[in-house]
């Protein structure tokens, strides 16, 4: 008998799930089993998942097959009917041990994911190697953009407790982890469910001045609308936040970001993006785009280009607007699939030229490198950085950048 197999499809929040679920089925004693954490970001994603659960399926005809995640979360009833799955279990069942007990044999094992208020399980860490490791410190989402379906799979917004969060860093970096990144659904909403109500911005800081042993600390995609004073004042106070910031802007034109029920406009992230440039002269930026929302015109699409110019996007996560059913996005007047695909290669291209630059600019710097395997690993700005001499994994060394080679920084420990 063999132990389960996670397979993952979607986001890094379910990327650390998925570990979870793997120590899980094997303190349970489930063996022979393939556990397919699906998405459901669009419909694409859960197009992907069934075409996926049936792949599994011709690859181990023995295995039982679970399904849970997003999609399945979502939509229980559809893959229970499909004839390769053995169980489905929610987003909720899928982070407890008793859900992976062989003797389990429930077909639909799915909470209704609204009614979830609990937080302390969903205090769970992912880990990239031995050297850097993800904690979730928030779960859920509130709002409703009309785009997404998540808060369908995710539940509404969950907070854990800083106590709790201080406590599983110091143990982290007890264990010899040497950067932790803090993850969730949406991140900057955190606080309002706990008692005082914390901000996002109280909690990091709280994270740093009680945890004064860890080096490095990263923060997951942030909500340009809900950055506190309290984060700018930390980003401006304390070096050991890393200067990469994820924004989750969307999109870079007002009347689409209005119709997506996004909740800042095109000056709010450009003010935050000089807000913290003038606090971190250093730091760098990344996006989320969507290209061809329903109703973008080319001019609405320019102004998207000269959004992502002026906030001097360097890290460009991009994708065409896939549809998904049961969201208000996808009753609105679509632009046509090609147009999509177009726009999001030519943001692709822009973003690439923009990285190629940044990483260009570098050659000649000092940078500050946690060696993460094979003497390569990462810098201050999430750059992939190879060293020319060994280094043992998990040392945060300095090195000189002596240049640029196949999309990576190549440096000379210093």
């Amino acid at each position: 008998m063999s132990e389960a197999k996670v397979v993952t499809l979607g986001c890094r929040l379910n990327t650390y799930e998925s570990e979870v679920m793997r120590k899980n089925a094997r303190e349970a004693g489930l063996e022979n089993a393939i556990i397919i954490n699906t998405c459901a970001v669009t419909g694409e994603a859960v197009r992907q998942a069934r075409q996926t659960i049936r792949k599994m399926r011709k690859s181990d005809p023995n295995a039982k097959i679970i399904v849970t995640g997003c999609a399945a979360q979502i939509d229980p009833q559809a893959f229970a009917e499909m004839e390769e799955v053995d169980r489905v279990i929610g987003n909720k069942e899928k982070l407890e041990v008793d859900s992976f007990l062989p003797e389990r044999t429930e077909l639909i094992e799915v909470t209704d994911i609204m009614d979830v208020r609990e937080t302390a399980n969903h205090l769970i860490d992912g880990f990239d190697g031995h050297t850097r490791a993800f904690i979730e410190v928030q779960q859920g989402c509130d709002h409703r953009c009309t785009f997404c379906i998540i808060p369908f799979g995710r539940g509404p917004n969950r907070s854990v407790p800083i106590g709790e969060i201080v406590d599983r860093v110091k143990n982290l970096v007890e264990r010899g982890y040497r950067e932790v990144v803090l993850t969730g659904v949406d991140v900057t909403s955190y606080g309002p469910d706990l008692p005082g109500k914390p901000s996002f911005g109280q909690m990091v800081r709280r994270v740093l001045s009680n945890v004064p042993e860890l080096p490095r600390l990263r923060l997951s995609s942030l909500d340009p609308a809900a950055v506190d004073a309290e984060l700018l004042e930390v980003i401006a106070n304390e070096p050991r936040l890393m200067p990469h910031f994820h924004l989750s802007l969307q999109a870079g034109e007002d009347m689409i970001l209005k119709r997506m029920k996004r909740r800042h406009t095109v000056s709010d992230a450009v003010a935050l993006c000089d807000k913290i440039r003038i606090r971190r002269p250093d730091a760098v930026f990344g996006a989320d785009i969507i290209a061809g929302f329903p109703t973008e015109d080319d001019e609405m699409f320019q102004t998207t280009l000269d959004t992502l110019d002026r906030c001097n996007i360097t890290f460009a996560h991009v994708f065409p607007f896939s549809p998904r059913e049961g969201t208000p996005a996808a009753r609105m007047p679509q632009v046509q699939t090609k147009v999509r695909k177009a726009r999001a290669a030519k943001i692709r291209a822009l973003g690439e030229a923009a990285l190629d630059a940044f990483l260009e600019s570098r050659i000649g710097k000092t940078v500050s490198v946690l060696v993460e395997k094979n003497n390569a690993g990462h810098c201050e700005h999430y750059c992939p950085v190879q060293l020319t001499s060994d280094v043992e994994a998990g040392q945060i060394v300095s090195a000189k950048v002596l240049k640029l080679q196949d999309g990576s920084l190549i440096g000379e420990v210093i």
